[in-house]
């Protein structure tokens, strides 16, 4: 070969070589400044959802609470009509015994 012709190939292969390690170098700092941008602008936007989040999630649990609560009031209303039977007939009971005592 040349020598002209083989300074033209060395040169070609050191340029390409230095550009690969300049990228190779530089890359990861541009990415971790671009990820640093990135979390600095939308950092602030996740801590309110964040904080909203949590916000709805107690009420929520007050909600839910409240409805767990009415539903066994609920239930033990249901459960209680026995009770409201026998205090109905007890009552009856009381209003005959009361008209027989008002009879004599």
């Amino acid at each position: 070969m040349e020598e002209p012709e083989m300074q033209l190939k060395v040169k070609k292969v050191t340029d390409k070589f230095t550009e690969s390690l300049y990228v190779l170098a530089n890359e990861p700092s541009v990415a971790l400044f671009r990820l640093q941008e990135h979390v600095r602008r939308s950092l602030p936007e996740l801590a309110q959802h964040k904080s909203d989040m949590q916000s709805w999630e107690e009420q929520s649990q007050g909600a839910i609470y409240t409805v767990e609560y009415a539903c066994s009031a609920i239930k033990n209303m249901t459960d209680s009509t026995v009770y409201f039977k026998s205090i109905d007939s007890l009552l009856k009971h009381a209003i005959a015994m009361k008209d027989q005592l008002n009879a004599t």
